[in-house]
């Protein structure tokens, strides 16, 4: 099956959505299907307000149709309400195509971060769009009782996984920090809530890999942090798996594969008792959850590392592949009489899905 997925967030971006879309592209051809991206690369981009190290893919119509036709696709998933995601949407409703969407990024509280515009405004807006897919995947169970609640509909759990031979234990280096060593990987940005960990009276040092714009401010306010920058493959599982605690400040994320990727080499996690770290954790004596985040610091310290890897080996990309397929699936059946189903698509990711042992 050739599956065509529609995302405004591509590298050099490193966040969630890309390295979600990465794993889930390695992952399908375990049961014989194929994903194309289209992507931003090759179209016309401004920089994003208030974030001139991201840029905005500004597609034409033409353009778009030309990239899907090239690609020819059984299914289509969408997984960015930007402007890419906009105009492959529109693609489908002008040529009768079912799609599906996924919903990764809490986009309403991100723009009321940056500017006073109303938060119902922007569900309002997401609910719209998503409304017109055959379903919406979102990546966990509080985040699917959440957006029901906001008037959304035809929801189907996606989860995530992680990379454990790349995250382990035994990858960990030697930082020169006094211990203990609290980290965090991510954006600076505002919506990551940054301030909330560096503002805390934590022993040892306070980590932080990543690079946004609030980076600048954070490092004269916070002279005692260390600040390392953008790191990725051995070198982030090295520098993460050196840790102590990871501690995860965000509010506002829907998942955050970080939190996998810590549990993974073998570091306990300090959250807030959110969306995001209440599945992740699932109530597993791995992570420490706490409106007061300074109290969830100190009593990860206190956790078994050995149990932090345990619980992140439940959690494999092929496990959250094949629940992606799985949906596709269901997606295309609902629509039979569309062209994906015409072309057989959906018959045969049936058959490969029905060779495949395990729960979806």
């Amino acid at each position: 099956m050739r599956i065509l997925v529609a995302t405004d967030a591509w590298r050099p971006q490193i966040n969630g959505v890309v390295r979600t879309l990465e794993a889930l592209a390695r992952s399908v051809s375990s049961f014989g299907s194929t994903i194309e991206f289209l992507t931003p690369a090759g179209f016309r981009s401004l920089p994003l307000p208030t974030y001139p190290g991201l840029r905005c893919a500004l597609p034409r119509p033409v353009e778009v149709t030309a990239r899907i036709a090239a690609i020819a696709p059984d299914a289509i998933h969408i997984a960015t309400e930007g402007p890419i995601g906009f105009m492959v949407r529109r693609y489908c409703l002008a040529n009768g195509l079912p799609f599906t969407t996924s919903f990764t990024t809490r986009f309403p509280e991100y723009i009321a971060a940056r500017v006073p515009f109303p938060v119902a405004l922007g569900y309002a807006a997401l609910r719209s769009f998503h409304k017109a897919a055959t379903l919406t995947m979102v990546s966990t169970a509080s985040l699917m009782s959440e957006l029901s609640g906001r008037g959304f509909v035809r929801l189907k759990l996606w989860s995530r996984g992680v990379d454990t031979h790349l995250f382990r234990p035994q990858r960990a280096i030697e930082l020169g920090f006094a211990r203990p060593i609290f980290i965090s990987v991510g954006r600076i940005a505002p919506e990551k809530n940054l301030e909330a960990f560096l503002s805390l009276a934590l022993p040892g040092t306070k980590v932080v890999i990543g690079h946004g714009p609030l980076e600048a401010d954070l490092r004269i306010r916070f002279p005692e942090a260390k600040f390392l920058g953008s790191l990725d493959g051995e070198a982030l599982a090295a520098h993460v798996a050196a840790a102590d605690v990871f501690v995860f400040p965000s509010r506002t994320d829907t998942f955050g594969i970080v939190q996998l990727e810590a549990l993974a080499s073998g570091v306990p996690v300090a959250a807030y008792p959110v969306t995001g770290p209440k599945d992740v954790l699932s109530g597993a004596p791995v992570g420490a959850l706490c409106d007061d985040l300074e109290l969830a610091c100190l009593s990860a310290l206190k956790l078994s590392r050995e149990a932090c890897r345990r619980h992140a080996l439940q959690f494999s990309w092929e496990r959250s592949a094949l629940q992606f397929l799985n949906h596709l699936s269901s997606a295309a059946i609902d629509a039979r009489h569309s062209r994906v189903a015409r072309k057989g698509g959906a018959a045969r990711l049936i058959e490969q899905l029905k060779s495949v042992s395990g729960p979806a």
